[in-house]
């Protein structure tokens, strides 16, 4: 076998935005033996990126291909929207520093990949995916001095901002299948509302811990 260029390796995290979800979710995956990983001496993942292509390209049927590519054009009307400064009119927002607001356009793109995910894959959406988002945006608003309520508002409104492009694309492409529609609501909002549950359950522990 031809010897691996160190370039041919990656790291959970790269593997993770090769894949398009959340690390948490690379690391479930591996742990249960989904996904082919190896071990450095000193116990690191690292992923061959020619078996996480063959790994991903075997997950993907023509469908799902066409859902992805259909999901994946919505990206771009979420970034204009947002460079037009719908965010500057959230309360919660302007209550934040430059370097939080970089964190939460992050935590934007974080639940985009997800919602992806949880669109194009076959079976339930993935639960620990949701909630490793979920404590993200909980401990990030925790950290910034948002309440628990201002946290649901910065979540709900990267998800709605996430809908809209989705239903618009949707309305583009003429998607006439009552199925389709059906299904990728019943996909959002089941992985989205475990993201909400998530961040509650966050919040109440920290209330807890700080009485």
């Amino acid at each position: 076998m031809a010897a691996q260029t160190p370039s041919n390796w990656l790291s959970l995290s790269d593997a993770a935005e090769l894949l398009g979800v959340h690390p948490s979710t690379v690391r479930s995956w591996s742990d249960q033996g989904i996904l082919p990983v190896h071990r450095t001496s000193g116990g690191h993942r690292r992923y061959l990126r020619s078996e996480i292509d063959l790994w991903f390209q075997s997950q993907r049927g023509e469908d799902s291909n066409e859902l992805t590519l259909v999901i994946q054009k919505a990206l771009g009307a979420t970034r204009f929207q947002i460079s037009e400064g719908r965010l500057n009119d959230q309360d919660w927002y302007n209550k934040l520093d430059e370097d939080a607001r970089q964190q939460y356009r992050v935590s934007g793109r974080n639940l985009l990949q997800g919602l992806i995910h949880a669109i194009t894959t076959a079976g339930e959406p993935d639960t620990v995916e949701a909630e490793a988002l979920g404590y993200e945006y909980a401990s990030r608003g925790h950290r910034y001095g948002l309440s628990s309520v201002e946290a649901v508002h910065a979540f709900l409104f990267f998800r709605n901002l996430l809908l809209e492009s989705t239903l618009a694309v949707f309305e583009a492409a003429a998607v006439h299948s009552p199925r389709a529609w059906s299904a990728m609501f019943r996909r959002i909002t089941g992985f989205t509302d475990q993201i909400m549950v998530r961040i509650l359950e966050t919040y109440e522990q920290y209330n807890r811990q700080n009485r």
